[in-house]
């Protein structure tokens, strides 16, 4: 799906970029362009960011833990 029509920006690089450590709108502007013409698109982006970034911060389970 486009997220950003202005820049021909998808939810899979949003996601891609997301997953190799970007974190802020204006990161994801440098790195793609999304945002960068009319901003329409922000809000959409800011919840991608942070939809990847709360499953990649989830804390993993102790091993001692699970035995």
């Amino acid at each position: 799906m486009y997220v950003c029509l202005c820049n021909g920006v998808t939810e899979r690089q949003i996601r891609e970029v997301a997953e190799a450590g970007c974190r802020t709108l204006p990161e994801l502007t440098m790195r793609t362009g999304c945002g960068a013409t009319c901003g329409s698109c922000l809000p959409m982006a800011q919840s991608l960011l942070d939809e990847v970034h709360a499953v990649r911060d989830l804390p993993l389970p102790i091993l001692s833990d699970a035995a």
